[in-house]
């Protein structure tokens, strides 16, 4: 089934993930591997909701759209309820997202510390922590763990 798919996708990058945060990065200390750690989290979230969408597809209480955008806000509006997501969790869903958007967009991105900087075309910096990057990994456990216990309970 499809939305074990994306589940099981979603926890092999969660593995992998935490091995280069508390393994490789410390190791090898290269600052490029951070911007890498912040878009596999981005595609372990995407995952997850993939999978709760698929499997509320199935069970008949939604509509899937071609549309990203659409799908996305039936995930917050219809779903995220049944799977206790809170709006913190979407807001911080939502952050992430946009941080890994203004990196790509931005004229000039460097490293420092264990700190990722991203300025913008205003010359606005935003500073991107590892405490951060942990907390977004938390938040895709959680996701992760809250899909997992609804899809077992059904």
């Amino acid at each position: 089934m499809k939305f074990l798919e994306h589940l099981r996708e979603a926890e092999r990058t969660i593995q992998y993930v935490d091995h280069m945060i508390y393994i490789t990065f410390p190791l090898v200390k290269d600052k490029r591997l951070l911007f890498k750690i912040l878009t596999e989290i981005k595609s372990a979230i995407v995952n997850c909701i993939s999978a709760i969408l698929q499997y509320e597809y199935i069970n008949e209480r939604i509509v899937l759209y071609k549309s990203a955008k659409e799908n996305f806000e039936t995930f917050v509006k219809r779903c995220s309820p049944r799977y206790k997501i809170t709006k913190e969790e979407i807001n911080a869903i939502l952050d992430l997202f946009d941080i890994i958007e203004r990196y790509r967009e931005s004229p000039m991105g460097f490293f420092k510390d264990e700190k990722m900087i991203i300025v913008s075309e205003s010359m606005k910096a935003q500073i991107i922590t590892m405490e951060k990057i942990k907390f977004f990994l938390f938040l895709t456990k959680n996701m992760v763990r809250k899909a997992k216990t609804m899809f077992i309970q059904k």
